[in-house]
């Protein structure tokens, strides 16, 4: 059972405590999320991908962290805000959290266990990208340039 993403929980952007298992039988995208990084338009795609195929089982998961280059300093509120007004976003967002050091949210240090970077196991970037299948097996990471858009076949793959 230590495999396996399904025995994690995380706290919502309003305060919410919520069991990954809720997420069973799903294919899962977890993202570290950021408002204000060059690659944060990709919420925008992520919304997307997630609303074409939610009814198919299939969800977002958004983790806002501030690790890098401190793009996400607000509050649980002004990420809130940001991510309604901005880009629309319906999935789930998690609060803040790390991904990374000694603090990392104890998800974020499986994920990275399961599914080590190109760069070492440590996140390089907002906008990583993991793919967990509907097992709750974590199956494939994507660097923060991977745009949202490119992950559908894979996403239709876990779907089938």
């Amino acid at each position: 059972m230590e495999n396996n993403f399904y025995q994690f929980s995380a706290t919502t952007l309003q305060g919410k405590e919520v069991k990954m298992e809720e997420f069973k039988g799903k294919a899962i995208l977890v993202v570290n999320t950021a408002s204000k990084c060059g690659f944060t338009p990709q919420y925008a795609g992520l919304e997307e991908l997630y609303k074409k195929h939610k009814d198919e089982g299939f969800v977002v998961l958004g983790f806002p962290c501030n690790q890098f280059a401190n793009q996400e300093p607000g509050d649980e509120k002004s990420i809130s805000e940001g991510c309604l007004i901005n880009y629309g976003v319906t999935f789930p967002m998690f609060s803040k959290i790390d991904v990374n050091g000694k603090n990392a949210h104890p998800l974020f240090k499986f994920l990275k266990k399961e599914l080590g970077g190109a760069l070492g196991s440590s996140i390089k970037w907002n906008f990583t990208k993991f793919l967990i299948d509907t097992d709750g097996k974590p199956v494939k990471r994507f660097a923060p340039i991977v745009k949202p858009g490119k992950l559908e076949p894979e996403v239709l793959q876990l779907l089938k």
